[in-house]
Protein backbone atom coordinates (compact mmCIF):
# COMPACT_ATOMS: atom_id res chain seq x y z
CA UNK A 1 0.00 0.00 0.00
CA UNK A 2 1.27 3.50 -0.79
CA UNK A 3 0.56 7.01 0.37
CA UNK A 4 -1.71 9.24 -1.66
CA UNK A 5 -0.28 10.90 -4.74
CA UNK A 6 0.97 14.44 -4.00
CA UNK A 7 -0.42 17.31 -6.06
CA UNK A 8 1.53 18.01 -9.26
CA UNK A 9 3.52 21.10 -10.04
CA UNK A 10 1.54 23.60 -12.07
CA UNK A 11 1.40 22.31 -15.62
CA UNK A 12 1.71 24.23 -18.85
CA UNK A 13 -1.23 24.48 -21.21
CA UNK A 14 -0.46 23.18 -24.68
CA UNK A 15 -1.93 25.26 -27.48
CA UNK A 16 -2.48 22.91 -30.41
CA UNK A 17 -1.73 19.65 -32.24
CA UNK A 18 1.68 20.74 -33.48
CA UNK A 19 2.88 21.67 -30.02
CA UNK A 20 1.51 18.40 -28.66
CA UNK A 21 3.69 16.35 -30.99
CA UNK A 22 6.76 18.53 -30.41
CA UNK A 23 6.46 18.12 -26.65
CA UNK A 24 5.69 14.38 -26.95
CA UNK A 25 8.76 13.76 -29.13
CA UNK A 26 11.02 15.59 -26.68
CA UNK A 27 9.63 13.72 -23.68
CA UNK A 28 9.87 10.38 -25.49
CA UNK A 29 13.58 11.01 -26.12
CA UNK A 30 14.00 11.83 -22.44
CA UNK A 31 12.02 8.79 -21.25
CA UNK A 32 13.89 6.41 -23.55
CA UNK A 33 16.98 6.95 -21.42
CA UNK A 34 16.66 4.69 -18.43
CA UNK A 35 13.64 2.74 -19.71
CA UNK A 36 15.52 -0.57 -19.72
CA UNK A 37 16.83 0.00 -16.21
CA UNK A 38 13.42 1.01 -14.87
CA UNK A 39 11.95 -2.19 -16.27
CA UNK A 40 14.78 -4.44 -15.03
CA UNK A 41 14.63 -3.02 -11.51
CA UNK A 42 10.86 -2.45 -11.58
CA UNK A 43 11.50 1.14 -10.62
CA UNK A 44 8.16 2.91 -10.87
CA UNK A 45 8.20 6.03 -13.06
CA UNK A 46 6.85 8.58 -10.60
CA UNK A 47 9.27 11.30 -11.65
CA UNK A 48 8.55 10.66 -15.31
CA UNK A 49 4.79 10.86 -14.74
CA UNK A 50 5.25 14.15 -12.93
CA UNK A 51 7.17 15.39 -15.98
CA UNK A 52 4.27 14.21 -18.14
CA UNK A 53 1.79 16.11 -15.97
CA UNK A 54 3.89 19.27 -15.96
CA UNK A 55 4.33 19.11 -19.74
CA UNK A 56 0.63 19.68 -20.38
CA UNK A 57 0.25 16.52 -22.47
CA UNK A 58 -2.35 15.02 -20.13
CA UNK A 59 -4.71 17.92 -20.84
CA UNK A 60 -4.58 18.00 -24.64
CA UNK A 61 -8.09 16.52 -25.08
CA UNK A 62 -9.79 19.03 -22.79
CA UNK A 63 -12.37 20.85 -24.95
CA UNK A 64 -11.42 24.29 -26.25
CA UNK A 65 -14.33 25.91 -24.43
CA UNK A 66 -12.78 24.74 -21.17
CA UNK A 67 -9.30 25.99 -22.07
CA UNK A 68 -7.77 22.88 -23.64
CA UNK A 69 -6.15 22.20 -27.00
CA UNK A 70 -8.86 19.67 -27.96
CA UNK A 71 -6.44 17.86 -30.27
CA UNK A 72 -7.50 15.36 -32.92
CA UNK A 73 -7.48 11.63 -32.27
CA UNK A 74 -4.80 11.32 -34.93
CA UNK A 75 -2.54 13.58 -32.86
CA UNK A 76 -3.40 11.74 -29.64
CA UNK A 77 -2.63 8.37 -31.22
CA UNK A 78 0.71 9.63 -32.53
CA UNK A 79 1.54 11.00 -29.09
CA UNK A 80 0.96 7.56 -27.57
CA UNK A 81 2.95 5.88 -30.34
CA UNK A 82 5.94 8.13 -29.67
CA UNK A 83 5.82 7.50 -25.93
CA UNK A 84 5.35 3.74 -26.33
CA UNK A 85 8.31 3.42 -28.69
CA UNK A 86 10.41 4.88 -25.86
CA UNK A 87 8.81 3.18 -22.82
CA UNK A 88 5.68 1.03 -23.29
CA UNK A 89 4.90 0.85 -19.58
CA UNK A 90 5.01 4.60 -19.19
CA UNK A 91 2.80 5.04 -22.26
CA UNK A 92 0.16 2.66 -20.93
CA UNK A 93 -0.29 4.43 -17.61
CA UNK A 94 -2.17 7.50 -19.00
CA UNK A 95 -4.35 5.49 -21.40
CA UNK A 96 -7.14 5.28 -18.81
CA UNK A 97 -6.68 8.95 -17.99
CA UNK A 98 -7.75 9.91 -21.51
CA UNK A 99 -10.57 7.35 -21.53
CA UNK A 100 -12.12 8.89 -18.44
CA UNK A 101 -11.62 12.43 -19.68
CA UNK A 102 -13.67 11.22 -22.65
CA UNK A 103 -16.39 9.85 -20.34
CA UNK A 104 -16.77 13.32 -18.88
CA UNK A 105 -17.00 14.85 -22.34
CA UNK A 106 -19.77 12.44 -23.21
CA UNK A 107 -21.87 12.26 -20.04
CA UNK A 108 -20.59 14.79 -17.53
CA UNK A 109 -22.80 17.70 -16.53
CA UNK A 110 -21.55 21.21 -17.26
CA UNK A 111 -20.65 21.56 -13.59
CA UNK A 112 -18.74 18.27 -13.56
CA UNK A 113 -16.93 19.19 -16.74
CA UNK A 114 -15.90 22.60 -15.41
CA UNK A 115 -14.50 21.08 -12.22
CA UNK A 116 -12.75 18.02 -13.64
CA UNK A 117 -11.39 19.67 -16.77
CA UNK A 118 -9.92 22.28 -14.45
CA UNK A 119 -8.26 19.48 -12.49
CA UNK A 120 -6.82 18.00 -15.68
CA UNK A 121 -5.50 21.37 -16.86
CA UNK A 122 -3.79 21.70 -13.47
CA UNK A 123 -1.89 18.48 -14.17
CA UNK A 124 -3.88 16.07 -12.05
CA UNK A 125 -4.08 12.49 -13.25
CA UNK A 126 -6.98 10.06 -13.57
CA UNK A 127 -6.29 6.40 -12.88
CA UNK A 128 -8.45 3.36 -13.50
CA UNK A 129 -10.47 0.97 -11.35
CA UNK A 130 -12.45 -1.01 -13.86
CA UNK A 131 -11.61 -4.71 -14.17
CA UNK A 132 -12.60 -7.33 -11.62
CA UNK A 133 -11.29 -10.84 -11.03
CA UNK A 134 -13.36 -13.95 -10.39
CA UNK A 135 -16.48 -12.75 -12.18
CA UNK A 136 -18.22 -14.47 -15.10
CA UNK A 137 -16.74 -12.17 -17.75
CA UNK A 138 -15.26 -8.70 -18.22
CA UNK A 139 -18.63 -6.94 -18.14
CA UNK A 140 -19.82 -8.69 -14.99
CA UNK A 141 -19.16 -5.69 -12.74
CA UNK A 142 -20.00 -6.30 -9.09
CA UNK A 143 -18.64 -3.18 -7.42
CA UNK A 144 -21.66 -1.33 -6.02
CA UNK A 145 -22.82 2.21 -5.37
CA UNK A 146 -25.36 2.18 -2.56
CA UNK A 147 -27.31 5.11 -1.03
CA UNK A 148 -25.70 7.01 1.84
CA UNK A 149 -27.63 8.94 4.54
CA UNK A 150 -26.28 12.29 3.26
CA UNK A 151 -27.74 11.80 -0.22
CA UNK A 152 -24.47 10.63 -1.73
CA UNK A 153 -23.35 7.06 -2.32
CA UNK A 154 -21.09 4.48 -0.71
CA UNK A 155 -18.73 2.62 -3.05
CA UNK A 156 -17.70 -0.95 -2.26
CA UNK A 157 -15.73 -3.49 -4.27
CA UNK A 158 -12.32 -4.75 -5.36
CA UNK A 159 -10.71 -3.87 -8.70
CA UNK A 160 -7.80 -5.63 -10.37
CA UNK A 161 -5.37 -4.60 -13.10
CA UNK A 162 -5.96 -0.97 -12.13
CA UNK A 163 -3.39 0.71 -14.34
CA UNK A 164 -2.64 4.25 -13.25
CA UNK A 165 -4.40 4.06 -9.89
CA UNK A 166 -1.18 4.04 -7.88
CA UNK A 167 -0.10 7.31 -9.48
CA UNK A 168 -3.51 8.97 -9.71
CA UNK A 169 -5.00 12.00 -8.03
CA UNK A 170 -8.49 10.82 -9.01
CA UNK A 171 -9.52 7.18 -9.50
CA UNK A 172 -12.53 6.69 -11.80
CA UNK A 173 -14.34 3.56 -10.62
CA UNK A 174 -16.74 1.55 -12.78
CA UNK A 175 -19.65 0.41 -10.59
CA UNK A 176 -23.32 -0.51 -10.65
CA UNK A 177 -25.98 1.47 -8.82
CA UNK A 178 -29.30 0.26 -7.38
CA UNK A 179 -30.79 0.22 -10.88
CA UNK A 180 -27.97 -2.17 -11.90
CA UNK A 181 -26.80 0.34 -14.53
CA UNK A 182 -23.13 1.22 -15.00
CA UNK A 183 -21.81 4.47 -13.54
CA UNK A 184 -18.36 5.98 -13.12
CA UNK A 185 -17.55 7.37 -9.68
CA UNK A 186 -14.61 9.81 -9.62
CA UNK A 187 -12.92 9.24 -6.27
CA UNK A 188 -9.90 11.06 -4.78
CA UNK A 189 -7.04 8.62 -4.35
CA UNK A 190 -6.76 9.60 -0.68
CA UNK A 191 -10.48 9.24 0.09
CA UNK A 192 -11.44 7.26 3.24
CA UNK A 193 -11.85 3.58 2.41
CA UNK A 194 -9.58 3.63 -0.67
CA UNK A 195 -6.56 1.35 -0.61
CA UNK A 196 -4.30 0.90 -3.64
CA UNK A 197 -2.00 -2.12 -3.47
CA UNK A 198 1.06 -2.42 -5.70
CA UNK A 199 0.77 -6.16 -6.34
CA UNK A 200 1.14 -6.24 -10.14
CA UNK A 201 3.50 -9.07 -11.11
CA UNK A 202 3.04 -9.33 -14.87
CA UNK A 203 6.00 -10.47 -16.92
CA UNK A 204 5.64 -7.38 -19.10
CA UNK A 205 4.50 -3.78 -18.68
CA UNK A 206 6.24 -4.19 -15.35
CA UNK A 207 6.31 -0.56 -14.26
CA UNK A 208 2.65 0.20 -14.93
CA UNK A 209 1.90 -0.79 -11.32
CA UNK A 210 -1.39 -2.28 -12.50
CA UNK A 211 -2.30 -3.53 -9.06
CA UNK A 212 -5.44 -3.83 -6.94
CA UNK A 213 -7.81 -1.16 -5.64
CA UNK A 214 -9.83 -1.95 -2.52
CA UNK A 215 -12.94 0.16 -1.95
CA UNK A 216 -14.51 -0.15 1.49
CA UNK A 217 -17.68 1.95 1.81
CA UNK A 218 -15.98 4.91 0.14
CA UNK A 219 -18.18 8.04 0.40
CA UNK A 220 -18.91 9.56 -3.02
CA UNK A 221 -20.92 12.79 -3.41
CA UNK A 222 -23.68 12.57 -5.99
CA UNK A 223 -21.99 15.19 -8.19
CA UNK A 224 -18.92 12.96 -8.58
CA UNK A 225 -20.90 10.20 -10.32
CA UNK A 226 -21.43 10.01 -14.09
CA UNK A 227 -24.12 7.80 -15.75
CA UNK A 228 -21.82 5.83 -18.02
CA UNK A 229 -24.57 3.49 -19.23
CA UNK A 230 -26.11 6.34 -21.22
CA UNK A 231 -23.01 6.37 -23.44
CA UNK A 232 -24.12 3.13 -25.07
CA UNK A 233 -27.74 4.07 -25.73
CA UNK A 234 -26.85 5.59 -29.10
CA UNK A 235 -23.99 5.92 -31.58
CA UNK A 236 -20.75 6.21 -29.64
CA UNK A 237 -16.96 6.07 -29.99
CA UNK A 238 -16.06 5.30 -26.38
CA UNK A 239 -14.59 1.90 -27.21
CA UNK A 240 -13.01 3.07 -30.46
CA UNK A 241 -11.11 5.86 -28.71
CA UNK A 242 -9.93 3.56 -25.91
CA UNK A 243 -8.84 0.86 -28.36
CA UNK A 244 -7.14 3.40 -30.61
CA UNK A 245 -4.78 4.29 -27.78
CA UNK A 246 -4.07 0.62 -27.07
CA UNK A 247 -3.33 0.22 -30.79
CA UNK A 248 -0.88 3.12 -30.66
CA UNK A 249 0.94 1.44 -27.78
CA UNK A 250 1.30 -1.80 -29.76
CA UNK A 251 2.52 0.09 -32.83
CA UNK A 252 5.01 1.97 -30.66
CA UNK A 253 6.35 -1.27 -29.20
CA UNK A 254 6.87 -2.67 -32.71
CA UNK A 255 8.65 0.47 -33.86
CA UNK A 256 10.81 0.59 -30.75
CA UNK A 257 11.81 -3.05 -31.10
CA UNK A 258 12.71 -2.59 -34.77
CA UNK A 259 14.85 0.46 -34.01
CA UNK A 260 16.60 -1.39 -31.19
CA UNK A 261 17.27 -4.39 -33.43
CA UNK A 262 18.70 -2.21 -36.20
CA UNK A 263 20.98 -0.38 -33.78
CA UNK A 264 22.19 -3.66 -32.29
CA UNK A 265 22.98 -5.18 -35.69
CA UNK A 266 24.79 -2.04 -36.85
CA UNK A 267 26.91 -1.66 -33.71
CA UNK A 268 27.27 -5.02 -31.96
CA UNK A 269 26.56 -7.95 -34.27
CA UNK A 270 29.10 -9.96 -36.23
CA UNK A 271 28.33 -11.23 -39.74
CA UNK A 272 27.71 -14.93 -40.23
CA UNK A 273 30.88 -16.45 -41.66
CA UNK A 274 29.13 -17.80 -44.79
CA UNK A 275 27.80 -14.38 -45.79
CA UNK A 276 31.09 -13.21 -47.24
CA UNK A 277 30.59 -9.65 -45.94
CA UNK A 278 32.52 -7.57 -43.44
CA UNK A 279 29.62 -6.35 -41.29
CA UNK A 280 26.33 -7.83 -40.16
CA UNK A 281 24.41 -4.92 -41.68
CA UNK A 282 25.67 -6.01 -45.13
CA UNK A 283 24.37 -9.57 -44.76
CA UNK A 284 21.76 -10.01 -47.55
CA UNK A 285 19.64 -12.37 -45.44
CA UNK A 286 19.51 -9.88 -42.59
CA UNK A 287 18.71 -7.09 -45.02
CA UNK A 288 15.81 -9.16 -46.32
CA UNK A 289 14.46 -9.84 -42.86
CA UNK A 290 14.73 -6.20 -41.81
CA UNK A 291 12.84 -5.23 -44.93
CA UNK A 292 10.05 -7.64 -44.06
CA UNK A 293 9.84 -6.36 -40.50
CA UNK A 294 9.86 -2.75 -41.67
CA UNK A 295 6.90 -3.48 -43.93
CA UNK A 296 4.99 -4.86 -40.95
CA UNK A 297 5.74 -1.80 -38.85
CA UNK A 298 4.87 0.62 -41.65
CA UNK A 299 1.61 -1.20 -42.29
CA UNK A 300 0.73 -1.03 -38.58
CA UNK A 301 1.52 2.69 -38.54
CA UNK A 302 -0.61 3.28 -41.63
CA UNK A 303 -3.57 1.39 -40.18
CA UNK A 304 -3.24 3.42 -36.98
CA UNK A 305 -3.45 6.68 -38.95
CA UNK A 306 -6.42 5.39 -40.96
CA UNK A 307 -8.26 4.38 -37.79
CA UNK A 308 -7.59 7.70 -36.08
CA UNK A 309 -8.83 9.61 -39.11
CA UNK A 310 -12.00 7.53 -39.13
CA UNK A 311 -12.65 8.46 -35.50
CA UNK A 312 -11.97 12.14 -36.25
CA UNK A 313 -14.22 12.04 -39.31
CA UNK A 314 -17.13 10.57 -37.35
CA UNK A 315 -16.64 13.09 -34.56
CA UNK A 316 -16.52 16.03 -36.94
CA UNK A 317 -19.58 14.93 -38.93
CA UNK A 318 -21.73 14.17 -35.90
CA UNK A 319 -22.03 10.61 -34.63
CA UNK A 320 -24.47 8.29 -36.37
CA UNK A 321 -24.85 4.55 -36.80
CA UNK A 322 -22.89 4.44 -40.04
CA UNK A 323 -19.84 6.54 -39.24
CA UNK A 324 -19.37 5.13 -35.74
CA UNK A 325 -19.52 1.59 -37.16
CA UNK A 326 -16.91 2.52 -39.80
CA UNK A 327 -14.67 4.04 -37.13
CA UNK A 328 -15.01 1.06 -34.79
CA UNK A 329 -14.20 -1.38 -37.58
CA UNK A 330 -11.19 0.69 -38.67
CA UNK A 331 -9.86 0.70 -35.10
CA UNK A 332 -10.52 -3.04 -34.73
CA UNK A 333 -8.57 -3.77 -37.91
CA UNK A 334 -5.68 -1.60 -36.78
CA UNK A 335 -5.62 -3.16 -33.31
CA UNK A 336 -5.71 -6.75 -34.59
CA UNK A 337 -2.85 -6.09 -37.01
CA UNK A 338 -0.78 -4.08 -34.55
CA UNK A 339 -1.03 -6.79 -31.89
CA UNK A 340 0.44 -9.37 -34.29
CA UNK A 341 3.09 -6.96 -35.53
CA UNK A 342 4.24 -6.03 -32.03
CA UNK A 343 4.71 -9.65 -30.96
CA UNK A 344 6.35 -10.64 -34.26
CA UNK A 345 8.82 -7.77 -34.44
CA UNK A 346 9.71 -7.93 -30.75
CA UNK A 347 10.41 -11.66 -31.11
CA UNK A 348 12.34 -11.21 -34.36
CA UNK A 349 14.71 -8.83 -32.59
CA UNK A 350 16.58 -11.89 -31.28
CA UNK A 351 16.43 -13.65 -34.63
CA UNK A 352 18.25 -10.82 -36.40
CA UNK A 353 20.51 -9.70 -33.55
CA UNK A 354 21.82 -13.12 -32.62
CA UNK A 355 22.91 -14.91 -29.46
CA UNK A 356 24.32 -11.96 -27.57
CA UNK A 357 21.01 -10.12 -27.73
CA UNK A 358 19.55 -12.71 -25.34
CA UNK A 359 21.78 -11.59 -22.47
CA UNK A 360 19.56 -10.74 -19.55
CA UNK A 361 21.78 -7.79 -18.68
CA UNK A 362 20.79 -6.06 -21.94
CA UNK A 363 17.08 -6.47 -21.18
CA UNK A 364 16.15 -6.48 -24.86
CA UNK A 365 13.45 -9.02 -24.04
CA UNK A 366 11.42 -6.22 -22.47
CA UNK A 367 9.94 -5.44 -25.89
CA UNK A 368 8.61 -8.98 -26.33
CA UNK A 369 7.42 -9.17 -22.72
CA UNK A 370 5.65 -5.82 -23.10
CA UNK A 371 4.11 -6.80 -26.45
CA UNK A 372 2.97 -10.21 -25.28
CA UNK A 373 1.46 -8.79 -22.09
CA UNK A 374 -0.20 -5.71 -23.55
CA UNK A 375 -1.73 -7.55 -26.52
CA UNK A 376 -3.58 -9.85 -24.11
CA UNK A 377 -5.67 -6.86 -23.03
CA UNK A 378 -8.59 -7.96 -25.23
CA UNK A 379 -8.80 -10.78 -27.78
CA UNK A 380 -8.07 -9.87 -31.39
CA UNK A 381 -10.02 -12.93 -32.53
CA UNK A 382 -13.30 -11.24 -31.60
CA UNK A 383 -12.30 -8.11 -33.46
CA UNK A 384 -11.73 -10.24 -36.55
CA UNK A 385 -15.19 -11.75 -36.08
CA UNK A 386 -16.86 -8.35 -36.02
CA UNK A 387 -14.87 -7.20 -39.03
CA UNK A 388 -15.93 -10.32 -40.96
CA UNK A 389 -19.60 -9.89 -40.12
CA UNK A 390 -19.46 -6.24 -41.13
CA UNK A 391 -17.82 -6.99 -44.49
CA UNK A 392 -19.99 -9.99 -45.37
CA UNK A 393 -23.38 -9.03 -43.99
CA UNK A 394 -23.20 -5.37 -43.06
CA UNK A 395 -23.69 -6.21 -39.39
CA UNK A 396 -22.59 -3.21 -37.34
CA UNK A 397 -20.29 -3.88 -34.37
CA UNK A 398 -21.87 -3.99 -30.91
CA UNK A 399 -21.99 -0.95 -28.64
CA UNK A 400 -20.36 -2.52 -25.62
CA UNK A 401 -17.42 -0.14 -25.40
CA UNK A 402 -14.69 -2.71 -26.07
CA UNK A 403 -14.43 -2.33 -29.83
Amino acid sequence: MTASTPPPAAGRVIADDAETLTVAAALAAEFRTGAAERDAERRLPRAELDRLSASGLLAVTVPAEHGGADVSQQTLAEMFRLLAAADPSLAQIPQSHFVYVNVLRRQGTSRQQKFFFGEVLAGRRFGNAQSEAGTKHVQDIRTRLTPAPDGGRLLTGVKHCSTGALFAHWIPVLARADDDELHVAYVPSDAPGVRVVDDWDGMGQRTTASGTVHLDAVPVPADRIVPHHLTFRGPQLHGAVAQLLHTAIDVGIAAGALAEAADFVRTRSRPWFESGVDTASEDPLLIQRFGELAVRVRAAEALLVTAARAVDTATGAGLNDENTAEASIAVAAAKAFAAEAAVEVAGALFEVAGTRSALDSLNLHRYWRDARTHTLHDPARWKIQHIGRYVLSGVRPPRHGLL
